[in-house]
């Protein structure tokens, strides 16, 4: 019999950990021993490993071994929504909505049935969605200082299948994706999937290290650089404008394409530029409206340069299609009347007395934050593993994510990423408490 192949190993490994059958907290077998039990190299068993620990399902410890991660909230791949206690808050996964919105909901979709066109609702639209619906987000767009043609705006069902097909039509399995090495963790997820090699970028407090970057692009063949400049996840920062330039020059000498996330670019209300703005040539904008407007609302969308739209539109026909019509409708309904405008005011309002509140509760911690945002990046002691520290926070009905969902190479911060916007925010308040009279108790 061959013996197993390295994505082989990878895989089943990956599908024991995720269904239970290697439980949290086991410890694998040595890195020789693997190599041994399943006839490898002892290199490809490292590999396997080295695999494994970027996909947030194990940890190494020098000198102890390699054990199977606790994974208590959101972990980059799927949600462990379980807890041993009842849960007092989920910090790990935003969720935000507003009062009255099920009522806004009603309104809307009884508008919907009333409308002489409803029976249009249920035909498929085309893929990327009509015409008139790309106006309209087209227009939307203006509001974000994007001034870009209907015809070049693509509709999806949602931020990550904007960014999806986007990936899929551009590049190629080997492709190297500049990211930051604290970055969004479904990006990872999809380099994984289309087997892409994330190329990490060191993050400075104001934003990625951009001489580093230009190094990459000079010494590797990157294909695109991956960015959100704009309200970063999970670290907050806003670029300036002379930070967006020398990004934008460096993608340009370099001939990287750029792909710029703009999901919680609404939260700063006088952003410089969009990247889209500065080259339209080169970038490709993907956004939606879960986090201004619903979570369960699947509608996004993607901007192109005109020279790309016929590929990524064939990448999205093949994927899914498109946003579905009455979800487009609903969508681009509020978008037009001024109602998601109104929902992204109230929000910046909600996530800066959310800050408020986590300053005050997390005072002399080590915080890192944007104002008037729905995440704080919360640094830990040297003594506190943040695994150790999620499981605790567990045992208290805290669902938190750990640093590992956010980092694209090896270094692995001691550091957790808490999600303001699910809790109401009373609950927040007590939270926050309990979260960091849970850590502060753990020992030295």
């Amino acid at each position: 019999m061959r013996p197993p192949s390295y994505k082989a190993v990878v895989d089943e490994f990956a599908a024991a950990i995720r269904s239970g059958a290697i439980p949290a907290g086991d410890r694998l077998p040595t890195h020789r021993a693997l190599a041994r039990e399943r006839r490898i190299a002892l290199a490809t068993a490292t590999r396997v490993y080295a695999e494994l620990a970027a996909m947030g399902l194990v940890v190494g410890e020098p000198g102890r071994g390699t054990y199977v991660r606790e994974r208590s909230g959101y972990d980059g791949l799927e949600p462990s929504r379980g807890l041993p206690v009842p849960r007092v808050a989920d910090l790990s996964f935003n969720q935000p909505l507003a009062p009255g919105q099920t009522d806004l909901l009603r309104e809307a979709l009884s508008a919907l049935a009333a409308t002489g066109d409803a029976e249009a609702l249920l035909y498929q639209h085309p893929p990327g969605g009509r015409r008139r619906d790309r106006a309209v987000v087209a227009t939307y767009l203006l509001e974000r200082d994007i001034d870009t043609a209907p015809r070049d705006v693509l509709l999806t069902g949602g931020t990550q299948q904007a960014l999806d097909v986007v990936l899929r039509a551009l590049t190629r399995p080997g492709d190297v994706l500049a990211v930051d090495a604290l970055s969004y963790p479904g990006v990872k997820l999809l380099a994984s999937v289309l087997g892409l090699e994330l190329a990490p970028v060191p993050v400075t407090p104001t934003g990625p290290d951009l001489d580093a970057l230009d190094r990459l692009c000079r010494d590797r063949p990157v294909r695109a650089v991956y960015t959100m400049p704009t309200v970063h996840n999970p670290l907050g920062w806003v670029l300036d404008g002379e930070r967006r330039e020398r990004l934008v020059a460096v993608a340009r000498s370099r001939d990287c394409l750029i792909v710029e996330d703009g999901t919680y670019a609404f939260l700063e209300p006088s952003p410089p530029p969009p990247l889209r703005t500065l080259a339209p040539e080169r970038t490709c904008y993907v956004a939606g409206l879960s986090k201004n407007v619903a979570p369960g609302l699947r509608f996004g969308f993607a901007v192109l340069p005109g020279g790309l739209v016929e590929g990524v539109t064939r990448s999205l026909r093949a994927a899914a299609w498109g946003a579905p019509g009455l979800v487009t409708a609903l969508a681009t309904g509020w978008l037009a009347d001024g109602t998601v405008t109104r929902l992204e005011r109230a929000r910046r309002e909600d996530a800066a007395a959310r800050q408020d509140i986590a300053r005050a509760a997390l005072a002399g911690m080590d915080v890192t934050a944007h104002p008037a945002s729905y995440t704080v990046w919360l640094g830990l002691e040297p003594h506190q593993r943040p695994d150790h520290v999620a499981a605790a926070l567990a045992e208290e009905g805290i669902l938190v994510s750990t640093a590992d969902a956010f980092a694209t190479g090896p270094h692995r911060p001691r550091a957790l990423r808490l999600a303001l916007a699910t809790p109401p925010p009373d609950e927040l308040r007590g939270a926050l408490h309990r979260l960091r009279t849970t850590i502060e108790a753990i020992p030295p």
